[in-house]
């Protein structure tokens, strides 16, 4: 079964209704997700399918109790669950807040090439994080 497919019908059973776009933006996500980790070892999860699962739909599944406009996510890590959040919410603002620089390198990446517009990204120790 493909990632999208996979997604869909977790979204479905879910109960979710995303964006349009947010399908393929999610998959591009675990795509690079899989390709950044095999150098940054940025999850123990490493099968697309499990994935989609374990991260994507896990990180979805909070969306109904998300209350914006403005969400932190401490401690992101790869972008969990702050960047599927982001992609399935594009009227809220997202900040990612992580102390490891390879974490955040990714993070920075992440969002430019899935041209998230709502996400910025700080590496800080979540009690030095002063926002403005």
């Amino acid at each position: 079964m493909s990632i999208e497919k996979t997604l869909m019908e977790g979204c479905e059973r879910l109960d979710l209704q995303l964006p349009e776009g947010a399908y393929i933006r999610l998959a591009a996500y675990l795509v690079l997700l899989e390709r950044w980790n095999r150098a940054y070892n940025l999850t123990a999860v490493r099968e697309p399918e499990a994935m989609v699962i374990r991260h994507l739909l896990d990180s979805l599944s909070i969306l109904p109790w998300l209350a914006g406009p403005r969400v932190l996510d401490v401690g992101s890590g790869a972008g969990l669950p702050g960047i599927p959040l982001a992609i399935a919410q594009p009227e809220y603002e997202f900040c990612l807040l992580d102390s490891n620089g390879k974490r955040t390198r990714f993070l920075i990446q992440a969002t430019a090439e899935l041209h998230l517009s709502n996400v910025s990204v700080v590496r800080s120790r979540a009690e030095d994080y002063r926002p403005a």
